[in-house]
């Protein structure tokens, strides 16, 4: 059975903490080999569509959503999903697009983000995945925790390597079977192999300066 590299959590410049433009971004994933990539910028979905619109069949259009209890993470979007929203009403307009459901790096005990344990279990039924390894976490324990969770509690599993440099793409990548829609895209990640290494320390840096630039840049 085929099978594609599939990219599932990464950003470009229409996030707050990334200086990738859309071109650059597209060349290096063509150059890693990725035949399918989300993007998941912070509360924007304008990023995915700029992608999407240099390469229509790489893109999934995503978005990593700020709640009242920490991020998920969203696939499959045709509308922007407001950050600041309550979870539940959050996974519910993802669910009004016919779109899938994750939380992402949900037990990173060095990300403010996070949604931790203690707020992730009251609503983790109402996800469809987990992320079990984000290449920036800094603690290994932190996916450990994740992926427990994700088997305790049934759920899909997926690699992300939150990538905000184009250096990054490829980190953890998820190889699964062809897919064509949010259905079939969880059959697949159901039957999904993790390729996935942790990125350096440093790569945070490179948020830092991304938001360093920008801040300038805005006044």
């Amino acid at each position: 059975m085929s099978r594609w590299t599939v990219e599932l959590h990464t950003h470009t410049c229409y996030s707050p903490d990334c200086l990738v433009q859309p071109a650059q971004f597209v060349a290096a994933c063509r150059r890693k080999g990725i035949d399918r990539v989300a993007v998941t910028d912070h509360n924007a979905i304008a990023g995915a569509l700029a992608v999407q619109q240099i390469a229509p069949e790489l893109v999934i259009v995503g978005e990593e959503i700020k709640t009242d209890c920490g991020e998920i993470i969203a696939y499959f979007l045709k509308e922007l999903v407001p950050p600041g929203l309550p979870v539940r009403e959050a996974i519910a307009r993802v669910r009004a697009q016919g779109g899938v459901v994750g939380v992402s790096h949900p037990c990173d005990s060095l990300r403010r983000e996070a949604m931790g344990t203690r707020r992730l279990l009251p609503i983790v039924d109402l996800v469809d995945a987990l992320e079990v390894f984000n290449a920036r976490c800094m603690r290994p324990a932190d996916n450990d925790c994740a992926r427990a969770i994700a088997q305790e509690h049934g759920k899909l599993m997926f690699a992300g390597s939150d990538a905000h440099t184009a250096f990054e793409l490829g980190q953890a990548t998820v190889r699964m079977p062809p897919f064509d829609s949010p259905q079939s895209f969880l059959t697949s990640l159901a039957q999904a192999e993790i390729h996935a290494r942790l990125s350096s320390p440093l790569v945070h840096f490179a948020s830092t300066y991304a938001k360093l630039v920008k801040r300038i840049a805005d006044r």
